[in-house]
């Protein structure tokens, strides 16, 4: 195996690492949020996109003959649950939610369209279309939300204004 492979075997366990944090903070986000459906509807949407994307990883990773890492799951669903934790004792929840989720979205983005150009560079075809298909999921995801926010955070204010507690989530 060359370096150029090896590199792309540690990235794709990094993404899988990083699938399976995002997998454990949708899960988390998903499981609160009450009062904004269509933002549950999307989140429980993208949690089902994750899942899919983890063992599309996963696929590509045994195809290529690299194991997982244990130790970058753990660290990455460990990471996702001190984040989830965080929400519950913000009065805005909803809101850095939404914040928090846009923003690894585009980490995740970035991941996938470095790992794209490295498997391009490796002629590894096959995982470069399934990496392509998982980035386009993410951009989407990133739109939706980037397109809600205004919305939810209009809400979330007016909310939180008449002091209903379901602004929080």
């Amino acid at each position: 195996m060359t370096h150029i492979d090896d590199r792309i075997n540690e990235w794709l366990l990094d993404a899988h690492a990083m699938e399976e944090q995002a997998e454990s903070l949708l899960s988390g986000q998903a499981h609160r949020i009450e009062s904004y459906p269509e933002l549950e509807r999307r989140m429980n949407q993208h949690l089902e996109e994750t899942r899919s994307q983890r063992k599309r990883l996963e696929a590509c990773i045994e195809r290529r003959g690299a194991s997982r890492s244990a130790t970058k799951d753990v660290i990455g669903k460990f990471t996702a649950i001190m984040q989830n934790m965080s929400g519950l004792f913000a009065g805005d929840e909803v809101v850095k939610g939404v914040l928090a989720s846009y923003a690894f979205e585009h980490m995740e983005i970035a991941s996938y369209r470095i790992l794209i150009a490295a498997c391009e560079t490796a002629g590894d075809h096959e995982t470069k279309s399934v990496l392509e298909e998982i980035c386009r999921e993410e951009e989407q995801m990133a739109q939706w939300l980037s397109d809600a926010m205004p919305e939810i955070t209009r809400s979330h204010l007016t909310r939180s204004e008449a002091d209903l507690s379901e602004a929080k989530r």
